[in-house]
């Protein structure tokens, strides 16, 4: 007759001879697919993480490649005009005279002059969507209306300019006493303005749908007016936003080719004014590179496309470093 104490030192049986229970229980068949299932993820997750550090790498050998690329077909160029190919006036391929300085300062000048007109309809448009109606079929039509601006090609805006917009720049240009001779920098700005609306007006409509709308209910529970919202809240909330679609308005402009140079006048002297007849890099590119009949000659219009992909490349930096210190 086993006593109290023997019940409590008497050790528990082992079970089939190794402690444990051969038959799964439901708890012990959940873990084990919760086990199985975080391990997949686990997996998934590395590769996932190896196929984004490829494309990102691949990436950045790939912009390098081309920068290579350029400057190695260029060689003769560079060889034969040296650091004179930036600021040299005169552009003669007959002479083998290749000055790149009025065609840095025809994009420059209609590039940012583009960017100047269009800011304002971009702005205006990105806080009429996103802002004072954002719902309804007047704003659906106008956004759509918007992203059809960005998806109709170059060369139809430059036919429309010739047909549309240069007879009207003439006729100003008649009015205020210059001369009128309707294609040039003014004609190419106006036009590369229209084309750049859409990218700044989608970006920034789509900030300021994104601003927290407890922060302008606050604004106006202290008394503040649909302008004074935009401006202390609205504004400050998106403008790192609004300053990258700008940013991409411009790189757009930058190496906008066809639409300006049906527009621009195509000549190689040095612009007097907004209204003179000009030439952009990527409108001399387009015009001469099929005529290029010796080495030097195509070698200096690829240096051309060096030059511009240069300078695209430091204002896109020069913009980042903008959009960090304004939103500091």
């Amino acid at each position: 007759m086993e006593t109290s104490v023997d019940k409590v030192l008497k050790p528990a049986p082992l079970k089939n001879g190794a402690g444990f229970n051969s038959q799964k229980t439901p708890e012990t068949v959940s873990t084990n697919k919760r086990l199985k299932r975080s391990h997949r993820q686990i997996r998934a997750e590395n590769i996932f993480r190896r196929t984004i550090m490829i494309v990102a790498v691949a990436t950045v050998v790939l912009v390098t490649g081309i920068m290579v690329t350029l400057a190695y077909q260029s060689r003769l160029s560079i060889q034969s005009a040296g650091l004179g190919f930036l600021w040299g006036k005169v552009w003669d391929p007959v002479r083998d005279i290749f000055g790149v300085y009025p065609f840095l300062l025809g994009t420059l000048l209609t590039s940012f002059l583009a960017l100047i007109i269009s800011v304002p309809f971009s702005f205006a448009v990105a806080l009429f969507l996103g802002e004072y109606f954002p719902k309804g079929w007047m704003p659906d039509l106008l956004k759509n209306t918007v992203e059809l601006i960005a998806a109709v090609p170059s060369v139809i805006y430059g036919f429309w300019g010739l047909a549309v917009l240069v007879p009207i720049v003439r006729t100003f240009e008649s009015a205020i006493g210059v001369d009128a001779i309707g294609q040039g920098i003014f004609s190419s700005s106006l036009i590369l303005a229209i084309m750049i609306i859409p990218y700044a007006a989608s970006l920034g409509r789509s900030m300021i749908q994104m601003v927290p709308s407890n922060l302008k209910e606050a604004a106006y529970s202290l008394g503040a007016t649909r302008w004074e919202v935009i401006r202390m809240v609205i504004l400050p909330y998106t403008k790192s936003g609004l300053f990258a679609g700008v940013m991409l308005s411009l790189g757009r402009a930058l190496g906008e080719t066809m639409a300006v140079t049906m527009v621009i006048g195509n000549t190689s002297l040095i612009p007097k004014n907004i209204f003179s007849p000009g030439n952009t890099m990527a409108s001399v590119i387009a015009n001469e590179f099929t005529e290029a009949d010796h080495p030097v000659y195509l070698s200096a219009l690829i240096e051309l496309g060096l030059v511009l992909f240069v300078v695209t490349v430091v204002i896109n930096m020069i913009g980042k470093r903008l959009i960090k210190g304004v939103t500091k």
